[in-house]
């Protein structure tokens, strides 16, 4: 795949977790996170968004997140569990980005706020005015930023890409 391509990277914050007596990473959803998720990969599925990587956390909340979410794609993508998108910071995220193989088109990034909505703000040179508006007012538990750039995967930086949608469960 050439690397000039139109590429997508969707950057997914897990569902809403539940707050039981567990260490942090361990922490699983909630009943309301168990019936956001679906709707998650259903938006993905209505929108003809198929990603061909997914790259999760390895916290029990993404994980739970993407299991429930990936049901309702038509494809079932390859999934990486990553250590380093636990709390990460943008910067961050954004190594873990550089390095998925130009052969992948479409990339979804499953973790945690505030990393979630700080990397979609850092991406997002331009955009959609709504999507933009709607997202600054938070970033939600399985909420979820489409943006969308050209370019071979190791060259995405602050401002680079353009926010085409923003969901959330609840709006």
């Amino acid at each position: 795949m050439s690397v000039d391509v139109p590429r997508s990277i969707v950057l997914l914050r897990h569902a809403k977790a539940d707050w039981p007596q567990v260490a942090d990473h361990d922490r699983p959803l909630a009943e309301r996170g168990r019936q956001d998720a679906p709707a998650a990969g259903e938006w993905l599925a209505e929108h003809g968004i198929s990603p061909q990587l997914t790259l999760c956390s390895t916290a029990t909340r993404t994980r739970e997140t993407w299991k429930l979410a990936v049901h309702q794609l038509p494809h079932r993508p390859k999934t990486v569990y990553e250590d380093r998108l636990y709390e990460a910071a943008p910067g961050q995220i954004i190594e873990v980005i550089n390095e998925t193989p130009d052969d992948v088109r479409d990339l979804l990034v499953i973790g945690h706020n505030p990393g979630m909505q700080s990397l979609a703000d850092v991406l997002a040179g331009t955009g959609d005015s709504e999507a933009r508006a709607r997202m600054s007012r938070g970033f939600p538990t399985a909420a979820l930023a489409v943006l969308r750039f050209s370019g071979p995967w190791k060259s995405v930086e602050p401002g680079t890409a353009e926010l085409t949608h923003f969901w959330a469960p609840h709006e």
